[in-house]
């Protein structure tokens, strides 16, 4: 293996403004050896349809996806937030570049079936490609990546950026030492929501199977800790949840275990 790669996934509040996201970008270069980042902009996609005049729906953290606000997310994942990153980080000296599911063939999916539920045009991940992304990283670019996918057939689809962080790092673990933290406006996961010192250090699956049916873990933490406990039974070394302060502190925030 070479030396181990950091993949961070960050989302909620800390892309809403500029203050947080260079604050969190100069965190993000601070960390050692090969990164990649994975970001949502679920706040801004809700924002941006508001002005549309489109309802946005949502179930446990997941948006429903019409053909609508598939345009919506297109263009401000794709788009506006991506290319945001992009340009404060290389303004800080990272050579970064914006991609897609659809990039480089990066994330096949498929379009969700089999539920009560009609997501419209959300993906379930079906395939990972990182071997084009292997040689960049190795040689300093810093992929952004947005919460997209394709289908292999022409169709673009909306994907959970937690499950895409999740999927990249299985991917990237067959070929490098990984770690994931999923990065956002809390320090960790929280007995007490309104309460920012009750911090859980470490998270099993028994631990959060209890936790959920108790309503104290909800939500959109929900699949985030899901697509956690799926990155270690796919080899990933470490999976960390916390906040910006956090990024770079070895032992803060949560640290999920089987």
């Amino acid at each position: 293996m070479d030396q181990q790669l950091t993949i961070v996934k960050v989302g909620g509040k800390i892309l809403e403004s500029q203050e947080t996201l260079l604050q969190f970008i100069e965190d993000f270069s601070a960390l050692p050896g090969p990164k990649v980042l994975v970001h949502g902009g679920g706040r801004s996609a809700t924002t941006m349809a508001a002005r549309l005049g489109l309802e946005t729906k949502m179930v446990e953290g997941r948006r429903i996806t019409d053909k609508d606000m598939l345009e919506v997310v297109t263009m401000v994942y794709g788009g506006m937030v991506n290319k945001n990153v992009v340009a404060a980080m290389q303004a800080r000296g990272i050579n970064a570049f914006g991609v897609t599911g659809a990039d480089f063939n990066l994330i096949k999916a498929h379009k969700r079936t089999g539920t009560t539920i009609d997501y419209g045009f959300v993906g379930d991940v079906d395939e990972v490609n990182v071997s084009s992304l292997v040689s960049l990283v190795k040689q300093g670019g810093v992929p952004v990546v947005a919460p997209l996918t394709h289908d292999g057939a022409g169709q673009l689809l909306n994907t959970n950026a937690d499950t895409i962080a999740s999927s990249l790092a299985a991917g990237f673990a067959d070929v490098m030492d990984t770690r994931l933290v999923f990065c956002f406006e809390k320090p960790g996961v929280l007995i007490n929501p309104d309460d920012d010192t009750s911090v859980m250090p470490f998270l099993n699956r028994e631990l959060f199977n209890m936790y959920r049916n108790e309503g104290i873990i909800s939500e959109g933490m929900v699949p985030k800790l899901e697509n956690g406990f799926n990155s270690l039974a796919s080899g990933v070394l470490e999976v960390v949840i916390t906040n910006t302060d956090g990024l770079s502190v070895p032992g803060s925030g949560t640290t999920l275990g089987e």
